[in-house]
């Protein structure tokens, strides 16, 4: 099963580049621009992973990434990432990034999307990774700063599919960046949402009705609302689920008690990905295995994830057909149980 789980072609759908920054990066990083961290090693900084929510994550996490400077800064965390992906046979990955984060440090949009973006056609020559770009807002900020961030965006348009809003989820409703969001669908970006991780229910509602998203990053409290599984199902709008992030973070006691199970069963297009994975404690094979382990899921089930995943893709028609036969051929070569 570790085989399988390690050489199935998956989509990655929700991953913060800047949360895949590995604490000996950090330390090369900041040795480079004469930064000085307040932990002595790698290890202080592992032993600081012990977040209570969501809140503590991302005190450390913004905390950390002042380490990140310069466009080759930008170019070698975002190459870390995709040579982990091409070893976990990640055919497709689309990345969140959070300029706010940097821009607000004095360090330019462009050198952010330089950095990060050609490493993105680095990996597509080198590994075969086709990828999209999406730009965060972070929802904790205001909504001007959104959209000043947007009007900064639009040069680079060709290059970014999409927007999407992470940070505090806790009293930062979706419905705070409606006018944002609507800007955004105008300039022809796609619109994705960080929704029912820490939020009610209600937050998902808000980003499907008002900012028009074409799936919902988490989405695990939608199990509280009936209505809202109906509709998630009807309309079959994917869920980017993260299980190590959701333990880490306390949306669960334990894996055994994930929904993610329940939810696939259920009918939900429900995909599985590794959010910050250095933060988390691993990338997308490590929440395959442990969700795998905990919950007794079949070679069936997790083939459903993967295609689910590739579905929920902003590739086009023909591409996601093309990496599911690949993933089919996979499949058809396997031990399936």
């Amino acid at each position: 099963m570790d085989t399988f789980l390690q050489e199935i072609p998956k989509a990655e759908l929700h991953i913060h580049i800047e949360g895949s920054l590995e604490p000996e990066m950090m330390f090369t990083l900041a040795k480079r621009n004469g930064i000085e961290l307040p932990y002595k090693s790698v290890q202080e900084v592992r032993d600081a992973y012990n977040f209570q929510n969501l809140q503590s994550f991302l005190d450390l996490y913004y905390a950390g990434m002042g380490v990140l400077q310069t466009q080759q800064d930008f170019y070698d965390l975002t190459w870390a990432y995709l040579q982990t992906a091409a070893a976990e046979n990640v055919q497709h990955t689309e990345i969140f990034f959070d300029p706010q984060a940097h821009t607000s440090r004095g360090i330019e949009f462009e050198i952010v999307h330089a950095g990060i973006y050609q490493a993105l056609q680095d990996a597509q020559e080198e590994f075969g990774i086709s990828s999209y770009l999406i730009l965060c807002f972070l929802r904790h900020l205001s909504a001007e700063s959104a959209m000043a961030t947007l009007e900064q965006a639009l040069p680079y348009k060709d290059t970014i599919v999409a927007v999407g809003l992470d940070s505090s989820e806790m009293g930062n409703p979706p419905s705070k960046f409606k006018r944002v969001f609507d800007r955004a669908r105008e300039a022809g970006f796609y619109t994705v949402a960080h929704a029912g991780e820490e939020g009610p229910p209600d937050y998902i509602w808000e980003a499907i009705k008002l900012l028009g998203v074409s799936r919902i990053d988490h989405g695990v409290r939608c199990i509280e609302d009936s209505q809202l599984v109906k509709y998630l199902i009807e309309q079959q709008i994917p869920l980017t689920v993260c299980p190590l992030s959701n333990i880490k973070l306390c949306v669960f006691d334990s894996m055994e008690k994930h929904n993610i199970k329940q939810l696939l069963h259920m009918g939900l297009c429900v995909t599985v990905n590794s959010d910050d994975p250095s933060y988390f404690g691993g990338y997308i094979a490590e929440n395959l295995q442990q969700i795998q382990a905990a919950l007794g899921l079949s070679q069936q089930d997790i083939y459903q994830m993967m295609k689910n995943s590739f579905q929920a893709t902003f590739l086009s028609p023909e591409e996601k057909q093309a990496k599911i036969t690949e993933l089919d051929d996979f499949m058809a070569k396997a031990f399936v149980s």
